[in-house]
């Protein structure tokens, strides 16, 4: 259950390796910042001891961390952009740490208590050079960045990293809760909801009222009115196998964003990512690397190189760039035959022939014919033993065969020579896997779906990234 924190500070925590050359010494003070609530907010201010102040102030990170974390799980960022140059705030957030007040995941509270910190404890404090003041937000923290930008708090430039931009279409896509993540996000948070958020949980884990969801979800998301609003040079990080916040999240906002941006897709992430802590230096210096370029203002040529990286899996080292999202090509992949399902079993079909070596970069599409009265189903892809994607829908009770299509999951999996694919369907994840808990949800044994005419259309990257 507690899989998903713990992949999150590793994360955070594997940050710790040296960053640079030429780190510096820093000073931390812990205080608490009290919001004009109230509220008692835990912060750590960062400031370099051994360099020369810049006549205009230090330049300046606020880095916000990820659901269930504290100012300490991002300490290591923190002391990296330190030991980098730049004066740093990180804090505890609402319900966190040794912090009080509630949780409204990212809501307006939030945002306020971001003002305010933003404007007490950075651009009014003497040796800040206020314009130039960058955030760096992990998961939770990443869509706390995001909707600050979009807001108006006035960040120079930005890093979210393994987040979200579209919140309902991460745990709810196409009206089917990821129940399993939910469950293990909310639990973090347990006994600690706002009361105007907490009625919504119950509804989350059932899949119900979910229009009044939506509305709560889009109001902490950018991608729908949010995103023309950022314009102030942004670099994404994300993961190849995410489950909670897939690579579909950055992809459309580097689509649409119109300033400068970059995207990086390597092995972080929720689960089930890898988070090698060989990589994470890597991906860390391209973070300072970015905020030298657009708060510092040194020519140091990261916005020049090709604006895609994508790191070969398992990490080694080598990446791939290109000018654009990584050009692929779909494959269809046909399964004959009519089956039909109760509630509590499955249907399984696997591809007769073998695969070529090859790469997914993007989400699967399963597409059927069907009827019955499931009111959901759930797909698993897989290649062998490797997961590829998976991803579930709600259906339309009807005795009428109908055509529906499943999206699964945005990701970059290697496909080994000579696997074969099989698709699991299911009302829920553990059906294909009794340790896949993405998505709980139930069918009751005595529903039926009818299914013919199966496919899945998968995205295979034109030129292979991993060995």
């Amino acid at each position: 259950m507690r899989r998903w924190l713990v992949l999150l500070s590793l994360v955070a925590l594997a940050l710790a390796a040296a960053g640079p050359a030429g780190a510096k010494a820093f000073s931390k003070t812990d205080s608490f910042f009290t919001a004009d609530d109230g509220v008692q907010l835990a912060v750590s201010y960062y400031e370099p001891t051994d360099v020369t102040r810049p006549a205009a102030g230090f330049p300046a990170v606020m880095v916000f961390h990820g659901l269930g974390g504290s100012r300490a799980s991002v300490a290591p960022v923190a002391e990296t952009f330190a030991a980098n140059g730049y004066a740093v705030l990180s804090f505890d957030a609402r319900a966190h740490g040794l912090s009080g007040g509630l949780f409204s995941l990212d809501g307006t509270r939030e945002l306020m208590d971001i003002a305010q910190l933003y404007t007490h404890l950075l651009a009014e404090r003497p040796g800040i050079d206020s314009k130039h003041i960058g955030a760096w937000g992990l998961s939770l923290g990443g869509g706390a960045v995001w909707r600050s930008a979009a807001v108006g708090i006035p960040f120079a430039a930005l890093e979210p990293v393994i987040t979200w931009t579209d919140l309902y279409s991460a745990l709810v896509p196409q009206d089917l809760v990821k129940t399993g993540a939910v469950f293990q996000f909310s639990n973090s948070v347990a006994g600690k909801i706002d009361p105007t958020l907490a009625p919504f949980l119950p509804d989350l884990l059932s899949n119900r009222n979910l229009a009044a969801i939506k509305q709560q979800f889009d109001a902490r998301s950018v991608r729908a009115d949010g995103l023309s609003r950022v314009l102030v040079p942004t670099f994404m990080l994300q993961g190849r196998t995410d489950y909670a916040f897939d690579i579909d999240q950055a992809a459309t906002a580097f689509r649409r964003l119109g300033g400068p941006k970059r995207l990086y897709v390597g092995d972080l992430g929720h689960a089930p990512a890898k988070n090698p802590a060989a990589e994470q230096p890597y991906y860390l210096n391209e973070c300072v690397q970015w905020f030298d370029r657009f708060l510092k203002g040194i020519p140091n040529g990261i916005d020049m190189k090709p604006p895609v990286e994508v790191a070969a899996d398992p990490w080694s080292g080598k990446t791939a760039s290109f000018a654009g999202l990584p050009p692929t090509k779909m494959l269809t992949i046909p399964f004959k035959g009519r089956s039909t399902m109760r509630g509590d079993t499955t249907i399984v079909r696997t591809s007769k022939v073998g695969f070529a070596a090859s790469e997914t970069f993007g989400a699967p599409v399963v597409r059927a014919m069907v009827s019955g009265n499931f009111d959901h189903v759930v797909a698993v892809l897989t290649a062998g033993s490797t997961i590829v994607s998976e991803g579930g829908t709600a259906l339309r009770t009807s005795t009428k065969p109908h055509t529906v299509s499943i999206k699964l999951i945005s990701t970059a999996v290697e496909i080994p020579r000579g696997a074969r694919l099989t698709l699991t369907l299911a009302g829920n994840s553990t059906a294909q896997n009794p340790a896949n808990l993405l998505y709980l949800n139930t069918v009751p044994p005595s529903r039926r779906l009818t299914v013919k005419n199966l496919s899945v259309s998968l995205p295979l990257l034109k030129t292979r990234i991993s060995s």
